[in-house]
């Protein structure tokens, strides 16, 4: 009798788009070593390649692909980012018509998808999504987290002793009076 756990799962390998073959993935790479822009071929490159200087400027290593249509799954965009950006480090975006895929070496994953959010569904308008894209990364965070958890932290510690004073000096006022609990 075989055991019971014969069947085993293993993870699936990264899925790229339908369209992204070998040929296709060596393409987008040469394409974005030259200016950190790759879109589908005879598609003026020339906005795309500004907002990436500019976020370049800001200090943010951006890279942005380009692929027409919508693959099966929005999470073949962020697998097509991410072997893009074995060969281009930073922060690589692809934009489809109405998806965002992101990876990044230097912002957090929160952080991408909050400005994918905002950069889903232009129809294909992959400039103004770009835009959207870097504006949401260059914000300043709302919140330090490190300083509302400081705050937070200094609070409960000043709770505690607060507390620990008041049963001290309670436990004092009852060994004079001579009052017992009991």
């Amino acid at each position: 009798m075989a055991p019971w756990y014969t069947s085993v799962f293993s993870p699936l390998a990264a899925g790229l788009p339908p369209t992204i073959d070998d040929d296709a993935l060596a393409a987008i790479k040469a394409d974005v070593a030259d200016n950190h822009v790759a879109t589908p071929e005879g598609r003026d490159q020339s906005e795309l390649a500004a907002i990436v200087a500019e976020a370049r400027a800001d200090g943010i290593p951006l890279s942005i692909v380009v692929i027409p249509g919508n693959p099966g799954h929005d999470s073949n965009l962020r697998d097509l980012a991410t072997e893009v950006a074995k060969t281009e480090h930073g922060t690589v975006v692809v934009f489809s018509d109405d998806w965002v895929g992101t990876y990044s070496d230097t912002i957090s994953r929160v952080r991408l998808e909050w400005a994918e959010d905002a950069a889903k569904s232009k129809q294909g308008d992959s400039v103004t999504a770009a835009t959207i894209f870097v504006d949401r990364i260059n914000e300043p965070e709302a919140v330090s987290w490190t300083a509302f958890t400081c705050v937070v932290l200094g609070g409960t510690a000043a709770a505690v002793a607060g507390l620990a004073y008041v049963k001290a000096r309670r436990s004092a006022a009852e060994r004079e009076g001579g009052v017992s609990r009991g």
